[in-house]
């Protein structure tokens, strides 16, 4: 749980890339789509605001925290709704490589289901990443 009493849960994955690349890539919003499917296959900004128009969820607006020296990758996802979903995510420096943790948060009212679904797009988005960033 987080410090609210949401159900979290951390899923990390491993890159043999530096922190520092993996950063730089991810960090990127137009690269998204080459890893976050969960977030959707395209994104582009429109009036100052990335937006992704086929999310699973629908068009939803992406704010990204600001590139740091931190690792931090957070990301704020309006959904059509309106509600907003803070997601943590952050790119940790292990020797030559990294880990990439995503903290996943239960919505009030998600399903078991819901959220195992989300667990697992995210777990592909991560392996994804992966795959890109040590392929390259």
């Amino acid at each position: 749980m987080d410090s609210t009493g949401t159900p979290s849960r951390h899923i990390g994955v491993r890159i043999d890339r530096t922190a520092d690349d993996v950063y730089a890539f991810a960090s990127d919003p137009a690269n998204m789509p080459a890893w976050a499917h969960g977030l959707g296959r395209s994104i582009r900004k429109i009036d100052g605001r990335w937006v992704a128009e086929d999310s699973p969820l629908g068009r939803v607006v992406v704010t990204f925290t600001p590139r740091n020296d931190l690792g931090v990758l957070d990301h704020d996802v309006t959904l059509p709704s309106g509600e907003t979903v803070h997601n943590p995510l952050r790119v940790i420096g292990d020797g030559t490589g990294c880990e990439v943790v995503f903290a996943l948060r239960r919505r009030p009212g998600q399903s078991d289901a819901d959220f195992e679904r989300d667990a697992a797009m995210v777990t592909a988005d991560l392996s994804r990443l992966r795959q890109l960033l040590e392929s390259a």
